[in-house]
Order: C-alpha cells, then structure tokens, then sequence
C-alpha cells in the first residue's frame, strides 16, 4: 500500500490550511491579472515556500500544493494558460523545498506528505470532453513530480469528477486520489447536493481510498459526517474520510446568525472529527497557521494511550475506600456523601511571580473562609492550556500564608483540578502521592486543554499518557484500593490506602454530545464521586444529566459575566453557548459598572434555580475578578430558595 495511504489507516492526519485566501493575507490583492497566485510557484517561490513553512511549523503533516487553479479553465482568461504544466511542477517542488527546510531548521525526520492540489472547473456546465481537456496536463504535471496523492477539491459534480478520475487512471503510475466535494445544503440542512451517501458509493465504486467534504462550514461538515460515518464501507474502513472545513459560515444561533469559528473551536472540531473517524483533517477558506496550530494541540490530545485497568490485585483483599472514609477529607465531601447541598469556588493561580496578585487570591481565600458560604475552593491546572503555578503549589503557599496547620482540615475543601497533559503515566501517580501525604484528598481529574504558546515560547508537548476516564480508574481501583497502578501495594502498614474524593468535568453543550455522554458513562463505571459541568446559560443543556443524578452527584456550572465584552468571549469558547437575552440584558447598560450588576443578577437567577431545582451543588466561576462571588453566594446560601 502507498505510504500516505497507510499512515491515514493507522491514525488521522492532519493537512494544510487555506493556499488563496493565506496569499491574499500576505499580499493584500486578490488573485489577478499580472497577480496570479499559482503563478507565484514560478514567479514568486519564496511567498509560496514561506506559506508552506508557515503551515508546516503550526503542525501540518501533509501540504496542499499552491495549484488549486492551475487548469485551462482558470488560467487561460488570466494569461497564464501556456505555462500550465510548468506551474504544477513547480508548485510540487516548492512545497518539497518548503519541506525539506522545515525538517532541517526542526532537525526532525518525520514523513511530511505533498498533495497535488486540483480544483474545480470555472465552468460548472463544462462538457466531460471540455473536462478531460482542461485537466489531463495539470493532473499529468503533478504525478510525475511525485506528489503523495492528487487531491481534487471543491468539487460539485460527481460528473467532473469522474471525469477527471478517468484521465488519472490513464496515468502510467497513477497516484491514490482524494475527493472532496463542496455540499450545499438546504437551510434545514435535511437536505444536501451532492446526495453524501450516494456520493460516498460512487467514490467506492471508482476505487478512491479518501472521500469527504472541504469549503463548507464546520457544522456543513457534521452533518455531512453524520449521514455516512455509519456506512458499511466507512465502518469497515474501505474508503476513508476526508473534512476540510471552512473557518467560517454563519449559523443561526437563538435570533441571530453568528460565526462561532475561532482557532480553539477548530481545534476542538478538529478533535471531534478525529473521535468520530475521519482520517485526513484540515482547513480551507480562512484556515490560517494559528488555527492548524490549534488542530495540531487538540488532536494531540486525542491520541491517548489506551490502557486496560483490569481488576486491582488488592493488597490484602481490600476493596477501594468508600464513601464514609471520604467524609473526613473536608466539608465539602461530607455535605456531598451526606445529600446536602455544596457550593466550591473556582480560582485560577497566578501566571506570573507579581506578588500583590499572588496576596490578593490569598486575601480572598481567607474572606471567603470567613464568610462561611462556600465549602471548597478548586484551583485550576494550566486552565485554557497557559502555564500558570501548578495547584498544589499554591495551595500549599495558601495554608502557609493563611496560618492553617499542616496536616489539620483545611477549613476550606481545597480541590486541585489534575490533567493528564503535562506529565507521564509515572509523573501522574508521583503527584498523587504527594497530594496524599500533603493533606490533599480531594482531586478534579480532566484531560486538560492542549498547550497555547506565544511565538517567543519553546514548543511544549502534551503528554496525554492517560485521559480523565483512566485516571479516575486508577486512583479509584488502584491508589483508593491500596495499591500503585502496577498493582504493587502502596505499603506494609495497616491500611495503605488512599481516600481521593474524585471529581471530573462535563461539558452540557459539547460539539460531540454522544462522546461526552459515553464518557461520563465510563466515568461512573470507573468510580467518580462527582462531576461539575463547564458554565450553561441555559437549562435545556442540562437534560442530558437527568438519567445520572442518582448515580452521581451533579455541581451545575455558573459563571459571573462582568461586561457585555466578557459576555462576547465567553461566547467564543468551544461549547459555551451565551443566549441571545443575556447580550440583550447587558447591552441594555451603557456602564460597565451596570453591566456588572446586570452580570451580578444573571448569576443569582442561574444558581438559584440550581439550588431550587435540588442539583448536588454549585460550581461558581468569576474569572474575571472575585470581588462578585460572594455577594453571589450570600443571595443563594443564606436563605432558602423557592
């Protein structure tokens, strides 16, 4: 089999973003006479061999060449037609030149794969001979440059491309052929040109090992998938599955039509598409380096190494701690295995070494002790993947400012988000340990957020040895049970074990809704105490939740808007969904300091209704700044709420 083609069967791919509109970018003309960019290949090599670096450094495993428009159709009317198959050529061996720099400069030796970018004809009702015309010169140029695969795009008619296979299969050494086309759908979206399940069968029918979708929008594109990831022959892994979406596109979200696409909901979207089976990934039109960037961190975060748990061999036949042991880690686990209602505030650490920030986190941890209206303070661990004190630093240096004792009940639960980013499979029981025998017991288990760097950082690599799900297993069945993850006993003391109270994450409004849900099945399976959803500004989300509130307890997500700005990048956030009515409310204040109130009221309306509508607790996030949390608090815990 050709290389790139088992490479794509093995584990996804991750291609280029957009040749045209990333020139005009940098160009600031549109493609024109006398500024042709496949011309550029010719005439302008190093803009065309810089836009592939640019790519390549972001992550791209396969590159696009800068052909897209290099056919009769398009370059004759341009003045350009006599130089066609010189064009091509080029176009392939600026993109091998661009590469072999890339692994130089990274002194690196991975396989990085070239395809042959063709696109569709100018004129939609080109006869099949106009066709076989306009590409057998372009097609002909880049096979014989080598390229890993002839890449025909944008495509609408399954007549052109047929067409068009047929002028590859003459090809003495014809390369594998991928096909995307451009779907149109209806407004409802219950309806698409080309029909996808007739397309997919078609491709199969003609032999094209990868078939998909590109220049549509991200959700153009999941529906696309969701009508042929269940065909035989996509389950079997006889045709593989190609998206290649726009980084934008309009959607109607409550009374406006908005684009929700930035580089982290690419990302995200990239990682979706990577759990439901598509094999090559990347972007078209306004797909830029930052977003493929953002691609390459989530599907990073997807390759986690699976491991079976099997049964812990439990030193002396103990089974894991139970819930009566968990009580004495704090406040917060005794209210949450005896029913009642629990309330934990969320605090970022500091990013920096200020220590007037650093005081000021610690002052408020001190007034909200004193308040008397919280009951654990949970800290996040490299929160949106920005490097930050890790939490159980800064707990620690809080007890130590506070005057809590060592070893004494924090009179605030103290719960350290914990990701599998940043650390192996051996670092993540380390720190476990360390949390054990420094008084930590309680432990927020998410996967985390990839690494976000800034151009002056140095590449940082997820580690991702375990997800969320594993490391709930583990220290439930393993370190709660007596013993390390290699079933080795923790000890030759009485009793060995661990007592965790452990909690993960959830997200209401996640892209894939099936895959969370599975997983927070396996979450429950694996022994979670409790799970806190990501913020909802709505309560139809949360229905999901209702078939598991008895087998765990449920902290709902409420977050402190602050302006009408905040309430706008909260909106940005890849499965956060700000309703149209909470911008109407802020915007109706012209004053950030009324906005905030508006903020302030939102909140109380959300957690009240948690309270009343008897969820285990709330999970109050003010980001921005704490001053609004207790105030918050005090209007919900200090009395009763009907």
């Amino acid at each position: 089999m050709n290389e790139f083609l088992s490479r794509l069967q093995a584990s996804p791919l991750l291609t280029d973003g957009a040749i045209g509109t990333y020139i005009f970018e940098r160009t600031g003309r549109l493609s024109e006479m006398n500024h042709v960019y496949e011309a550029f290949n010719l005439d302008k090599p190093q803009l065309v061999e810089d836009v592939h670096l640019a790519y390549l450094r972001a992550g791209a495993q396969c590159i696009k060449t800068n052909t897209f428009a290099a056919n009769r159709s398009y370059l004759d009317r341009l003045g350009e037609g006599q130089r066609i198959d010189e064009i091509n050529r080029a176009g392939a061996r600026v993109a091998r030149r661009a590469i072999e720099r890339y692994l130089e400069q990274a002194a690196m030796k991975e396989q990085v794969f070239v395809l042959g970018s063709v696109g569709q004809p100018r004129d939609a009702k080109a006869s099949i001979e106009e066709i076989k015309e306009a590409y057998r010169t372009p097609v002909r140029a880049l096979a014989e440059e080598g390229v890993d695969a002839i890449l025909l795009e944008t495509f609408s008619s399954l007549i052109h491309i047929m067409s068009i296979l047929e002028v590859i299969r003459a090809l003495d050494r014809p390369p594998p052929v991928i096909v995307n086309v451009s779907p149109r759908f209806s407004e409802n979206r219950e309806q698409c040109e080309p029909d996808p399940e007739q397309y997919i069968k078609t491709m199969i029918e003609w032999d094209v090992p990868v078939a998909g979708v590109n220049c549509c929008a991200p959700w153009e594109a999941s529906a696309f998938i969701d009508t042929v990831q269940k065909l035989p022959a996509v389950e079997e892994g006889r045709i593989l599955l190609s998206v290649v979406p726009n980084a934008g596109g309009f959607q109607r979200i409550d009374s406006r039509y908005m684009s929700r696409v930035n580089p982290e909901f690419m990302g995200s979207f990239a990682r979706s598409l990577a759990r439901r089976g598509v094999r090559l990934i990347g972007g078209c039109c306004d797909v830029h380096p930052p977003h493929i960037n953002e691609m390459r961190n989530f599907l990073r975060s997807h390759q986690v190494v699976v491991h079976d748990l099997g049964e812990a061999r439990v030193h002396e036949g103990r089974p894991p701690v139970g819930p009566e042991a968990k009580k004495a880690n704090g406040l917060f686990s005794r209210k949450l295995f005896d029913g009642e209602f629990v309330a934990s505030v969320e605090m970022i650490p500091p990013r920096g070494t200020g220590p007037k920030v650093t005081q000021a986190k610690i002052d408020f941890i001190g007034e909200l002790d004193a308040s008397g209206l919280a009951d654990a303070l949970d800290v996040t661990d490299g929160s949106r993947g920005i490097p930050l004190m890790p939490p159980g630093d800064f707990i620690q240096l809080a007890r130590h400012r506070l005057g809590w004792a060592p070893g004494a009940a924090d009179k605030l639960e103290f719960i350290p988000h914990f990701t599998s980013r940043d650390l192996n499979l051996m670092g993540l029981q380390s720190r476990l340990m360390g949390y054990g025998a420094n008084g930590i017991h309680n432990v927020l288990f998410i996967t985390g957020d990839p690494p976000k760097m800034s151009p002056t950082y140095p590449r940082s690599t997820a580690v991702f040895d375990l997800d969320s799900v594993a490391m709930i297993g583990y220290t439930h069945r393993f370190l709660n049970a007596g013993v390390d993850f290699g079933a080795v006993p923790l000890g030759k003391h009485a009793d060995p074990r661990t007592h965790f109270t452990i909690g993960t994450g959830f997200e209401p409004e996640a892209l894939d809704m099936e895959h969370e849900v599975e997983k927070l099945r396996r979450k429950i399976d694996n022994g979670v105490d409790y799970i806190m959803t990501q913020p909802t500004f709505r309560h139809e989300p949360l229905d999901v939740l209702d078939p598991y509130r008895k087998q765990v307890k449920v902290l709902i997500g409420v977050l402190i808007l602050t302006s009408l700005e905040h309430a706008k990048r909260v909106a940005e956030v890849p499965g956060v969904i700000v309703p149209d009515a909470i911008f109407e409310r802020l915007g109706a204040c012209e004053k950030i300091e009324d906005q905030a109130k508006v903020g302030k009221e939102i909140a109380i309306e959300q957690a009240s209704w948690v309270k009343r509508e008897r969820w285990s607790g709330l999970y109050l996030m003010s980001p921005s700044t704490h001053r609004p949390v207790i105030e918050v608090l005090k209007s919900v815990m200090d009395r009763k709420v009907y």
